[in-house]
């Protein structure tokens, strides 16, 4: 199906800057340089991070995370970990800088954004022990940065919210750090999307940016030779865990063009019906990535509700 006149006609452009990539055409090291210098259309980011290494507490080599911190912080407010897109396979917060620095300044807290270790080479569970340790060390940081330990968010979008959605069902299992929300942007869900066994056949999402061959490949190249079959497949793929009970309420964006549209929706539906608080937002004519754009109105809407969730559940605790 052509969908190209389904696409918010200021979004469109985003279609060109962004060229289809066959992901299996090259390697991966050559597919990430050429990535590289799309990522440089991106503005500076509003706060200019300080560069951590921490240890890893799986026995994995240290990580290096970014700490933003705003001039003022919010007093009795949290913190918030992101973790940035890519399809499991690229990326880098040394390229992706102004989400979270826009996360930072808007919500009045320190967010640390962790570059986690990227797929294939490092295929599950490396990259998301990462980021569980990036999240105990942002934990034990509440009295040096400033913040409640209490209100840490998980914030991510793409591969990204895929992982802080992980995140936080890993947090739930492993007994914490304890996570006080989810802000999950177009989120990485559901690994069958795409191929063979995908649960939905939507002929309208999934053209542009982010494909169901490069779905194939990113969750092909996480996997490895995990099976999927023991009680961590959630961590590995959100939708497949069976229990969302316990979860922290959820801000999930998506748009009605994106290949994660259906398990977005699917995946808000379940954690609703375990008793998980859930903000749901779905944008008309939105492909992935359409907040690249950041001019267009569809953008500004995105961003604007975005920054005032991300500022809701960091921010104090009512009562």
């Amino acid at each position: 199906m052509d969908t190209r006149h389904l696409v918010d006609r200021e979004i469109a452009p985003i279609i060109d800057l962004f060229p289809r990539v066959d992901l299996d055409a090259a390697p991966i090291a050559q597919i990430r340089a050429k990535a590289a210098e799309t990522y440089a259309i991106l503005p500076p980011p509003v706060i200019v991070p300080e560069e951590i290494f921490i240890p890893s507490i799986h026995d994995g080599p240290d990580i290096a995370v970014y700490l933003f911190r705003p001039e003022a912080i919010r007093a009795d407010a949290g913190a918030i970990l992101h973790i940035h897109g890519g399809g499991m396979v690229l990326g880098s917060v040394k390229l992706m800088q102004a989400g979270p620095a826009a996360l930072a300044a808007a919500a009045g807290v320190p967010v640390v954004s962790v570059e986690y270790r990227l797929a294939p080479e490092h295929p599950f569970p490396a990259p998301q022990e990462d980021c569980h340790s990036a999240l105990s060390w942002l934990a034990g940081q509440a009295e040096v940065l400033g913040f409640d330990a209490g209100r840490i968010v998980v914030a991510g979008e793409s591969a990204g919210g895929g992982l802080a959605a992980a995140l936080a069902i890993m947090a739930r299992d492993l007994g914490g750090p304890a996570i006080a929300g989810q802000l999950l942007t177009y989120p990485m869900l559901d690994h069958r999307t795409g191929g063979d066994t995908c649960p939905y056949a939507n002929p309208a999402t999934g053209e542009f940016i982010w494909t169901r061959a490069s779905n194939r490949f990113g969750w092909r190249a996480l996997q490895g030779d995990y099976q999927a079959d023991d009680e961590r497949r959630g961590w590995f793929s959100p939708s497949l865990a069976e229990d969302l009970t316990g979860l922290p309420p959820a801000y999930i964006a998506t748009g009605s063009l994106d290949l994660f549209f259906d398990e977005n929706l699917d995946y808000a539906r379940r954690l609703v019906a375990a008793g998980v608080p859930v903000d749901l937002h779905s944008y008309a004519g939105a492909i992935h990535a359409f907040n690249a754009i950041p001019d267009a109105a569809l953008s500004q809407r995105f961003n604007g509700g975005l920054l005032v969730a991300a500022a809701a559940m960091a921010g104090p605790a009512s009562g």
